[in-house]
């Protein structure tokens, strides 16, 4: 099976489904202080535009892949972004990393239509988490079509290697990877919020970050006696002469 049509599937599942549910609630929350003139999903997650609705910014746009079922704004691969530099004011990768062939090159390209002080969030699944493991064991990925998962730890030193600031890390997901394990009408509060029932590590994380202009201190020069020039001539010094 292509693996667009797999991960649409995917979508249409009970578990599909309330992942995005959870993942546009905590998004709600996490974008309440994100304001600006744009915002940029990059990369396709779920078969619309979900988890947007939370955003405060006058607009947002859907980039990504040709892919079962999206609607996406632009068409274009996230490495290169046809967006000018330094114009949006956030960006949103929802797990759009793990998926990808070069995940650095996403980021640096991310970085490069960002504006100064302008907000980053990524959505990751934790390998040490049955998520985790159960993508590793998967032959297909899980979901369909992941290629590698990325701890925190390593996405926290890839955006410090770029010069962001991390603001916030929240862990979430606190449901195994199957089905079977969801109660009928249950909410999407129990995914993001860890309880008695499930008492395994969470399955995934947000990070926040800000893009942070550095400037540095300019070093006034050392201030030297210049000769006195009168016209073309230089000023003849009264030092003596032997």
């Amino acid at each position: 099976m292509d693996r667009d049509v797999a991960l649409g599937a995917w979508w249409d599942s009970a578990l599909g489904r309330a992942l995005l549910a959870a993942e546009s609630e905590l998004l709600a929350g996490a974008l309440e202080d994100v304001f600006g003139w744009e915002l940029l999903q990059v990369g396709a997650w779920g078969n619309g535009r979900e988890l947007l609705t939370g955003s405060r910014t006058r607009r947002q746009r859907l980039i990504a892949m040709p892919a079962h079922g999206t609607r996406a704004d632009i068409i274009a691969h996230p490495s290169q972004l046809p967006v000018m530099s330094d114009c949006v004011e956030a960006v949103l990768l929802p797990h759009t990393l793990e998926f990808a062939a070069d995940p650095y090159a996403i980021l640096r390209e991310v970085d490069r239509v960002l504006v100064g002080e302008g907000q980053l969030l990524l959505l990751g699944f934790r390998p040490l988490s049955l998520w985790g493991v159960r993508a590793r064991w998967s032959r297909a990925g899980f979901p369909p079509g992941m290629r590698r998962l990325l701890s925190e730890r390593l996405m926290r030193e890839w955006l410090v290697l770029l010069g962001y600031e991390v603001l916030a890390e929240q862990r979430y997901l606190y449901s195994g990877p199957w089905s079977r394990g969801l109660a009928a009408g249950e909410g999407p509060g129990r995914m993001l919020r860890p309880g008695l029932t499930y008492p395994l590590p969470a399955g995934a994380y947000l990070l926040k970050a800000r893009k942070r202009i550095y400037t540095g201190t300019p070093i006034r020069p050392r201030l030297r006696e210049k000769p006195a020039v009168l016209g073309a001539l230089v000023k003849p010094t009264t030092r003596s002469q032997a």
